[in-house]
């Protein structure tokens, strides 16, 4: 019979465990970094699909600045966690926000999904993994984190602007924390 491995990702020997202070001023700096790029990203989408003139943003530079930002809270995640393979993990992060995105925000319907969905996928690699973390608890928070984006935004519409951005990665933080529990 084959052992079974365990579902954690291996963590490089000699490291010594992030404090959670780090950990959490990390996941503070990229949401605070997060937020005005997601609401002028949107702004950018709105702007963009109305059909009437506003009195708004350039559709462009709107959608390219919010887009422009999120690299940088990878970065952010990576480098402040301390991340022994920062810029792969940077990379990684950013594919894999774009194969998350892209599909939730077609199956959901609205690109506040998505976007949120999709950051949270990216911020699961671009974060430090200790080896008290489980990756599985990590995903498990970005779907709960999606399904909430969801709700919000058919229940209370355009409320759900003010707090989506801040949940994917508190909602990864939680998830170590209660990880780290067990």
């Amino acid at each position: 019979m084959a052992a079974s491995r365990p579902l954690r990702r291996p963590v490089p020997e000699g490291l010594a465990p992030l404090p959670p202070l780090k950990k959490w001023r990390a996941i503070t700096l990229a949401t605070l970094i997060f937020v005005p790029g997601f609401w002028v990203l949107l702004a950018g989408l709105v702007a963009s699909g109305s059909e009437t003139e506003i009195d708004g943003p350039d559709p462009g530079a709107a959608l390219a600045l919010g887009l422009a930002s999120i690299p940088f809270v990878f970065i952010v995640l990576a480098f402040l966690s301390e991340h022994p393979k920062a810029p792969a993990a940077v990379v990684r992060a950013m594919g894999l926000a774009l194969v998350v995105g892209i599909p939730v925000s077609a199956v959901a319907a609205d690109a506040l999904t998505g976007i949120v969905t999709g950051v949270g996928a990216g911020a699961m690699v671009a974060l430090r993994l200790e080896e008290s973390h489980s990756f599985k608890a990590r995903a498990l928070a970005v779907f709960v984190t999606g399904v909430v984006t969801f709700l919000l935004v058919r229940l209370v519409g355009e409320v759900a602007l003010i707090p989506t951005p801040i949940l994917p990665f508190t909602a990864i933080g939680v998830a170590d924390h209660l990880s780290e529990l067990d």
